[in-house]
């Protein structure tokens, strides 16, 4: 196995007391795509701008493709393309011109004319910035990240905003890199995302790891591969999840703030019934029902208590 990115007790604390990050620990191979993903305020933005460079931690040690940044900054530059969530280009430069600006700032860069084709932007290759679209912008911004011919490339939340059909492509391009054999960390408020192109991901809340693994694996924590939620009338919405956890079949449960409740299950061919059951018998009235397969947004709302995507 070939470590891409490896850091070891990462801490950084802000003003001698705040610690963002708190003795993190990562390994990431080459080649693989692997998401960071953690509530706003878990550490995963430092954690980040560490890794590109950006911030100094106060503690513990940080590897990329071998190198440091205490003895190879310049190396580790050439090595890696970063796209920001939001990238702010000259809008007046055309496609080309933004390209080969950026090409300029390393020593062997690839042709901007094989990242124009890659990126879908030959037919835009003569047009100002300005006048892309947003989809377009972002495939121009990612193209800057990957004109240097990096091993390794940051993604931070590339697709938001995007429309699904932009999005698919962004998908699209960075499998291509990674066939190539570069490296992928990626952060996103998608959890769709996440599950289509992490090989592995980790979990990030209060500047640490709680979780890492595939996909597929830590859906499998859960101990339950489907999902069963439901809102009843009357006690039921107040009934406590002591209740439902001896329903058969069920291994969690949890209630969301719309007052569903949610059953994580094995076999919903047993607990449905009885959950049915257990309603009339309690004189209620099933006001909703729907079963799904488990997801990562079941995960991460199981390990911090909050969707992904809330402030």
């Amino acid at each position: 196995m070939t470590l891409a990115i490896q850091c070891r007790d990462l801490r950084k604390t802000y003003d001698g007391k705040v610690e963002a990050v708190r003795g993190l620990n990562l390994e990431i191979e080459s080649g693989e795509c692997f998401g960071l993903l953690g509530p706003n305020g878990a550490g995963k933005t430092t954690t980040i701008e560490i890794l590109e460079g950006l911030l100094s931690p106060s503690s513990g040690q940080v590897t990329i493709v071998g190198k440091t940044w205490e003895s190879d900054a310049r190396e580790l530059r050439e090595s890696m393309g970063i796209s920001l969530q939001e990238t702010r280009l000259a809008e007046k430069l055309t496609v080309r011109e933004t390209i080969d600006l950026f090409a300029s700032f390393y020593r062997e860069p690839r042709r901007s004319d094989d990242v124009l084709e890659e990126l879908q932007l030959t037919e835009k290759a003569d047009a100002w910035v300005g006048k892309l679209s947003g989809g377009q912008r972002q495939r121009l911004a990612v193209a800057t990240a990957l004109v240097g011919n990096p091993k390794v490339l940051f993604l931070d939340e590339p697709t938001t905003g995007l429309d699904p059909q932009s999005r698919r492509q962004l998908w699209d391009i960075v499998r291509g890199f990674q066939k190539r054999g570069g490296t992928v960390l990626l952060t996103t408020h998608y959890m769709e995302e996440a599950e289509r192109l992490c090989d592995r991901l980790a979990i990030i809340d209060h500047g640490q790891v709680i979780a890492e693994g595939t996909p597929a694996d830590l859906i499998a924590r859960l101990g339950g591969h489907h999902v069963v939620e439901f809102a009843a009338s009357g006690e039921q919405n107040g009934a406590s999840t002591e209740i439902w956890k001896q329903l058969p079949g069920v291994k969690s449960v949890h209630k969301e703030d719309d007052g569903l409740v949610c059953l994580h299950v094995q076999e919903p061919h047993l607990t449905i019934p009885a959950l049915l059951d257990s309603i009339v018998k309690r004189n209620s009235h099933l006001l909703h029902l729907s079963t799904r397969q488990a997801s990562l947004e079941d995960v991460f709302v199981r390990l911090t208590g909050r969707h992904l995507r809330e402030d």
